[in-house]
């Protein structure tokens, strides 16, 4: 620590002097006097504070966290695949559907719809148990309130607005109340629709 120079002794009566009436006047100086005189350190000997911690930021808020959505169910493609096998082999339902028929006539085409029709309704009967959607007859006015069932019920037309909607039943709709799929041998190749046919 550096060393202050020693005053002249006219300087110190003049300080002495001046710090009489000063330390009169001033209550603080005095204090400050009184604890340098005890053996309190020079203001120059004190470390400075050290500096305020910076106000540290709060992190900003963050956005909630939306609610994953629902996952559907994957497909069944066994299922399909085989709901497919028994329209073919019930009805020819594929080599229907892959046949060009615009070489046929109308009389032709007819007759095979008989036929698919008939095989395909069997197996519709025998695999699953269906009811209506809507209970009304169609083409009979209804209303549709608030809330109704989006999935069951699909609203054509000019729509304008939120429900309710008064409108005309075009088609009753279809719902399946059970499903009986024959269960599948381990080892079943679902992907084979029809087999190929070799006659011998």
């Amino acid at each position: 620590m550096n060393e202050l120079p020693q005053l002249p002794f006219l300087s110190r009566i003049s300080l002495a002097i001046g710090s009489f009436f000063a330390l009169l006047g001033d209550g603080r100086l005095a204090a400050r006097v009184q604890a340098l005189r005890s053996g309190a350190p020079l203001a120059s000997e004190v470390p400075p504070p050290a500096p305020a911690p910076a106000p540290v930021k709060a992190p900003p808020p963050q956005a909630p966290v939306p609610a994953p959505a629902p996952v559907r169910a994957t497909a069944n493609v066994d299922a399909a695949l085989q709901l497919l096998a028994l329209l073919q082999r019930e009805s020819r339902f594929v080599d229907f559907l892959q046949e060009d028929i615009g070489a046929y006539s109308d009389a032709d085409v007819g007759g095979a719809a008989r036929l698919l029709h008939g095989g395909a309704r069997k197996v519709l009967q025998d695999t699953f148990d269906l009811e209506p959607v809507r209970a009304e007859a169609e083409g009979s006015r209804l209303t549709l309130p608030a809330g109704f069932d989006a999935a069951a019920v699909r609203v054509t037309g000019n729509v304008v607005g939120q429900p309710p909607f008064t409108g005309t039943l075009q088609h009753k709709g279809w719902r399946a109340t059970a499903v009986r799929l024959p269960v599948l041998t381990e080892g079943h190749d679902t992907r084979v629709i029809a087999p190929a046919e070799v006659e011998l």
